[in-house]
């Protein structure tokens, strides 16, 4: 598929219970249109229903940009058009919901990124569950600077992904992040050397892979259900994906082949 703006924006491939999705619009750093946005959501969506996939990888095209967020040219265009700009969500706009607003995505989501993760393109990086980059990439939310707002999420998550202080440095000025520091932060799970970079990220989607599918789920949602709830809630919480974990034959699975010195065979029921 091509990345032009006569083709398709997004590329989707599986292999070995792996989704790879490409943001393809290279020439434009992987800005997201609104038609990327509708090609984003059907991809989510087959993702979540594909029981044979387990983890999923968002990349952008090319080494200079994960995603540069939102087609700027694009919305003045629609501003000129008498459009609304947008604010926080994305509810009624192509896409919806977007990655950044799918709270119930079972599946986790790992995040590649190689050169410039700015605005949206962060705010993406941001919703996935594990993110990979590689020593050149670069972050940061520069929305203040040019009169927007970080609306898909990054205003939210930054403040409770860093200390405070640190978020509002970054989201009150637009000042960049490198790689380096984001790795200080615990915003990125590694950094490597370009060169070793989808190395490592088949490395981590094995290791995802390799566990019981059903505990995954449940530990996704679990933990993302209770991150703001007070301790004892958190174990007083039904969650459904544990419901059905806990009913599963992989619930003994795991056990048995280990008891019996092989590998356990997941069947994801």
């Amino acid at each position: 598929m091509s990345g032009s703006d006569a083709g398709p924006r997004v590329r989707y491939e599986k292999k070995d219970q792996v989704a790879f999705v490409t943001m393809d619009r290279p020439a434009v750093l992987n800005a997201m249109d609104l038609r990327m946005h509708e090609e984003l959501a059907e991809v989510w969506d087959d993702f979540e229903a594909d029981d044979d996939l387990r983890v999923a990888v968002l990349t952008g095209a090319g080494d200079r940009a994960f995603s540069v967020g939102q087609d700027l040219k694009e919305r003045a265009r629609l501003s000129q058009q008498g459009t609304l700009p947008t604010t926080y969500g994305s509810r009624g706009q192509p896409g919806w919901p977007r990655l950044t607003e799918r709270f119930t995505m079972s599946k986790p989501v790992i995040a590649r990124v190689d050169g410039y993760a700015l605005g949206g393109g962060f705010e993406l990086a941001l919703a996935c569950d594990l993110v990979i980059a590689s020593a050149d990439a670069v972050f940061a939310l520069p929305e203040a600077r040019l009169g927007l707002i970080p609306g898909a999420g990054g205003a939210f998550r930054l403040a409770r992904q860093l200390p405070l202080k640190v978020a509002m440095g970054y989201l009150l000025t637009g000042r960049r992040m490198s790689a380096v520091s984001a790795l200080h932060f615990g915003l990125v799970n590694e950094v490597v050397a370009a060169e070793r970079l989808d190395d490592c990220v088949t490395e981590w989607a094995q290791s995802v892979v390799r566990a019981a599918p059903l505990s995954v789920r449940s530990i996704k949602e679990s933990v993302l259900r209770s991150v703001d709830m007070p301790l004892h809630q958190a174990f007083e919480t039904e969650y459904w994906w544990e419901e059905r974990r806990r009913r599963s034959r992989d619930a003994d699975e795991g056990v048995r082949a280990f008891t019996e010195n092989r590998e356990p065979v997941w069947s994801g029921y």
